[in-house]
């Protein structure tokens, strides 16, 4: 039996070969397609995206080198949205509504940027790859490794099944799988940051900005360096709102829904 506490009950779960590798996604609801772009840990699953399924088709795929899908020799962002280019080809999808958290908010923006006819709406929650020098990267070494997951989520009864204050062999592979790969693609930090801001002089599409008030992981001053590069954006702020916002926030998916919508 495994580990992870989330459910996929109601899910349906699909996998394609793309150049190769091995690529997972989960489908839920009908209607016009959404795409999720995951940040950088699957641990705690998609089950906020029930939420959505009335409205849309839901498509929730495992980045390569995360959760269920294969490993691939990636080492930066550009290869992923080359790889996702493949994927949303496999799928027949030409048009869609994008949505991407944390680090999946960098990899949505770059690919939104790189291929805007496809993408009919953008939802970025809290997206990685900017910088502001109140809002550093938490040190994870200096902090306990017990409070780790209250960098993410803003309440400990939530997050417990998820993330347990002892995990054990299963739930560890996977963090430290999706901890590698999530530290490859910023191998060059400096690179990856200037091609950021190039392609989001480029992005012009409808676009909501989406914050949790008390985000430790990317804590809010960077929301302002996301509003002068999008300057067109809508911005909505979660009072009290962590990291991991569409999963313990109503309110936050109601905002995007309704944006999306």
């Amino acid at each position: 039996m495994s580990e992870l506490a989330y459910s996929t009950e109601g899910f349906t779960a699909h996998e394609a070969s793309i150049d190769g590798i091995s690529h997972v996604w989960w489908e839920i609801g009908e209607g016009d397609p959404c795409v999720y772009f995951h940040g950088g840990g699957t641990w705690h699953g998609f089950e906020w995206a029930r939420d959505w399924a009335d409205s849309f088709r839901m498509i929730l795929p495992h980045h390569p080198n995360f959760g269920e899908s294969g490993d691939a020799d990636f080492r930066s962002v550009d290869d992923y949205a080359a790889h996702y280019r493949g994927f949303f080809a496999t799928l027949g999808l030409d048009r869609f509504r994008l949505v991407g958290a944390s680090m999946g908010g960098h990899f949505a923006s770059t690919y939104a940027a790189r291929n805007p006819a496809q993408i009919e709406k953008l939802v970025l929650v809290a997206p990685g790859g900017l910088r502001h020098p109140d809002a550093p990267m938490p040190d994870f070494a200096a902090i306990p490794p017990e409070e780790h997951r209250l960098i993410f989520a803003g309440d400990v009864d939530w997050v417990e099944p998820f993330w347990p204050t002892q995990p054990g062999p299963e739930w560890m592979d996977l963090r430290m799988r999706e901890a590698t790969a999530s530290f490859a693609i910023r191998s060059d930090p400096e690179a990856t940051y200037q091609a950021l801001l190039r392609d989001l002089t480029t992005l012009h599409m409808p676009t909501l900005l989406l914050w949790g008030e008390r985000d430790r992981m990317l804590p809010l001053p960077l929301l302002g360096e996301w509003q002068r590069a999008l300057p067109h954006a809508e911005s909505v702020v979660i009072p009290g709102g962590s990291h991991l916002l569409l999963d313990e926030s109503p309110e936050a998916r109601e905002a995007a829904l309704a944006f999306l919508a």
